[in-house]
């Protein structure tokens, strides 16, 4: 039987609910003694403002803005009574305990379609006891405010559940300690791997940035329509530059950089993706439905815009020492931690705090579309392929693996998308902060001056010096970037 309490037994229950929840003492109850009371209990309810005063309306029948035990009485046996016809025709072998095989089969039954992670939770959340059934008791202590909120049917149930279930006690949305620290270390740790990995095209991309001088062989030859001669050049500079780099320092010169780009990009990745994943969830609130992955397109736009941009201004002290330190190098020069100590000095006797922050408005202007366009094409791209094998599959969404491969793929193609759509402004952003180095020693007094002798120098292509580099970089840096932080929010159970 579902429940087979007697009626004093009832009432005695339903008496010791009504006192837990604070009216022993003034017989009534008002919206906030309500709130307080769920708060005490430690209801599911306790933080959710606009659901409690639609319940409170419900309960309070006379609408006086009072709950009086009567009331409260009525709703309460009213509420009992659907919620266990509720539970009896989901108890399909009749033993008055709920399994979750039985469960999905309701909610299937209903055509309600639900991933396996949140019918896990749900029904963790619910069988309060943890003995791997719900009771009857549970489940209706669980949902007895349910009537007040919706209708009886599991569309409703999972409805609550979930609105219940996504605030935190200052009523946003909710972001758990644990989920919000994981997003931070699956963010870290996937930076971290992937810049490693390229480092040596990252240092070549900056190398080819920095050297500036007039048009060269391969821009030319190009001009001269002879494009296989100009691809020919444009690979032999490649070579020449990467011949250069290994003259200063072998392969350690290749690396130089490295430890700063990986102190960088910690945090960097951390708060982009951790930054991302919040704005997600408050842009979900302000469209009223709370699911990150309903998000509309401009909301998930300003999202990964959002997360590049916070990223950008905590680290970009540290980007610029990178790029100066690495324009410093020169044979038989300072290496390591002696560079990085002396071109620190160098920029802070010079120009201060100022010196660190150079070209930060280019860096914001490019960081904004580059986050932007890469973390709303991944997720687009996402998103579509996980539907299309849902639907083959006949599952959730959230039920089908995408397997390392295919999230490399993505990552890469909108990585390099949006790599390629805002490099002019790299190019601009990177020389101002190289600016007065061994490398660069041209130096500029502001943006437009940095891309006018760009272009005296070497034409509309100098916005475009080390873009090869910088695409092969790309494929394999957010491929395993992507593929590393999926895995790490799996592993750390993260949505």
């Amino acid at each position: 039987m579902a429940n087979d309490e007697s009626k004093d037994e009832c009432d005695q229950r339903v008496t010791r609910l009504w006192k837990r929840l604070g009216a022993e003492k003034k017989d009534h109850l008002d919206y906030n003694g309500l709130k307080k009371g769920l708060r005490k209990i430690d209801h599911p309810l306790k933080n959710a403002d606009s659901m409690l005063r639609n319940i409170f309306r419900s309960v309070d029948a006379n609408g006086d803005g009072i709950i009086e035990y009567s009331e409260f009485r009525a709703f309460v046996d009213s509420a009992e009574l659907e919620l266990s016809h509720l539970f009896k025709s989901i108890d399909h072998n009749r033993n008055g305990e709920i399994d979750k095989d039985e469960l999905k089969a309701a909610f299937a039954k209903s055509g309600v379609t639900v991933s396996k992670a949140k019918l896990d939770k749900f029904f963790a959340d619910v069988d309060t006891n943890k003995d791997g059934v719900i009771s009857y008791p549970e489940w209706r202590d669980f949902l007895l405010f349910l009537s007040g909120y919706s209708a009886y049917d599991l569309h409703a149930v999972l409805s609550y559940y979930t609105a219940t279930g996504n605030l935190n006690p200052e009523g946003d949305v909710h972001i758990n300690d644990l989920q919000g620290l994981g997003y931070f270390i699956a963010g870290g740790i996937a930076g971290a791997v992937s810049r490693t990995a390229t480092a040596p095209l990252d240092r070549l991309k900056v190398y080819l940035i920095a050297k500036t001088g007039s048009k060269s062989p391969a821009v030319s030859a190009a001009k001269d329509g002879a494009p296989l001669k100009a691809a020919g050049r444009a690979s032999k500079s490649l070579v020449d530059a990467v011949k250069e780099l290994w003259r200063a320092g072998g392969i350690r010169s290749l690396f130089a950089g490295n430890g700063l780009n990986v102190v960088k990009v910690m945090p960097e990745s951390a708060i982009k993706f951790g930054a991302y994943e919040s704005a997600k969830r408050a842009f979900a609130r302000l469209e009223g439905h709370n699911d990150p992955k309903r998000l509309r397109p401009t909301s998930q736009f300003l999202s990964g815009g959002c997360g590049g941009m916070v990223a950008q201004c905590f680290v970009y002290p540290l980007d610029t020492l990178k790029f100066r330190m690495q324009c410093e190098i020169v044979e038989g020069g300072l290496k390591g931690n002696q560079l990085i100590a002396a071109t620190a000095r160098k920029v802070w006797n010079k120009n201060g705090m100022f010196g660190f922050f150079r070209g930060l408005p280019l860096g914001l202007m490019g960081m904004f579309p580059y986050a932007a366009i890469d973390l709303s094409t991944f997720e687009y791209l996402k998103r579509t392929l996980l539907a299309r094998k849902a639907r083959l599959h006949g599952c959730h969404e959230d039920d089908v693996p995408l397997n390392n491969f295919t999230t490399g793929a993505i990552g890469a193609i909108s990585g390099g998308a949006s790599a390629s759509v805002v490099y002019p402004l790299n190019v601009l952003r990177t020389r101002m902060q190289a600016q007065g180095t061994i490398l660069h020693p041209t130096t500029y007094n502001g943006v437009m001056d940095v891309a006018r002798k760009t272009v005296q120098s070497e034409g509309l292509r100098g916005f475009y010096k080390g873009l090869t580099p910088n695409l092969l970089k790309v494929a394999p840096a957010v491929s395993i970037s992507y593929v590393v932080y999926e895995n790490s929010k799996r592993m750390l159970g993260l949505r």
